[in-house]
């Protein structure tokens, strides 16, 4: 395929070179400004253009930008860049609708979204990271062709509707960033007891395989699935004395795991009864 990518960014461009390693032919990498796509389309032997100039449409144009500009640039580009025959336009963002292209619906475009379910720090890792990673597209009769495109770069497609996009990206924010805060609370609570925080990798390595084999509820493992609130209470009291601004959150977690488990009415009169030690008591 023939490729337009609007936005070199971290999410773009990780495409754009994953894509030209696939084979396909990236024409055109458009910024803001000329400079700013200049280096980004040496990368993967594409023209660069600024946002302002009459850049080519091809039979694919991916935008990456803040979820804010998404229809701003949208607009513009529906204004002044008629489209090739057949030629398909979608964004890259989990959240905004694609809707959003609605101007660029109207002007003869095939219109739909196009979200890896991948974390892309940078353009060379992001693009190593998108085979094998599942990507969610939202269209009518652009689907099949960007469900091909995602199978060209060894991604899995599959379908979220407009509606619940906004549920499907809590959900992907939940399972990327709510762990990162648990392990935060970890690698203190390890400092803290003077254990290296490595060593609670193959740990975590293992929770997050069963969470994936077996579900995560079933995967629950430790005291709180066990409905061992004396262990959890010394848990409590030893989280309180070393580390005082996490126990907050420690509690918290307990009511939610003890909820999973079952175990919530135990685990909560424990809680709401439990009273942090006194310093130096």
């Amino acid at each position: 395929m023939n490729l337009t990518i609007v936005g070199p960014g971290r999410a773009g461009m990780s495409i754009a070179i994953a894509a030209h390693r696939a084979g396909h032919s990236i024409d055109a990498v458009v910024g803001r400004t000329l400079a700013s796509a200049d280096v980004a389309a040496a990368r993967v032997d594409a023209t660069p253009y600024g946002i302002d100039a009459d850049f080519p449409s091809s039979e694919l144009m991916l935008i990456s930008s803040r979820d804010d500009s998404i229809g701003e640039l949208a607009a513009l580009i529906a204004g002044r860049i008629a489209p090739q025959p057949g030629c398909g336009v979608a964004h890259l963002s989990g959240l905004v609708p694609r809707t959003a292209l609605a101007s660029l619906a109207g002007a003869g475009y095939r219109t739909g979204t196009f979200h890896p379910l991948q974390t892309l720090p940078n353009p060379d890792s992001g693009a190593a990271r998108l085979s094998g990673a599942w990507v969610g597209i939202t269209a009518d009769d652009l689907a099949a062709t960007l469900s091909d495109f995602a199978r060209s770069l060894g991604m899995k497609p599959f379908e979220i509707a407009d509606n619940k996009k906004a549920l499907y990206h809590a959900a992907a924010s939940a399972a990327a960033n709510f762990p990162l805060a648990s392990l935060a609370m970890s690698y203190d609570l390890f400092a803290a007891s003077g254990v290296p925080f490595e060593a609670a990798q193959p740990l975590v390595e293992a929770i997050v395989a069963n969470a994936f084999e077996l579900g995560p509820r079933a995967a629950l493992t430790g005291p709180v699935a066990r409905g061992d609130v004396g262990t959890v209470r010394k848990q409590l009291d030893a989280v309180a004395g070393a580390q005082p601004s996490w126990i907050g959150d420690f509690a918290a977690a307990v009511r939610v795991l003890a909820r999973l488990s079952g175990n919530g009415p135990q685990f909560d009169e424990m809680l709401d009864n439990w009273r942090r030690p006194e310093a130096g008591t």
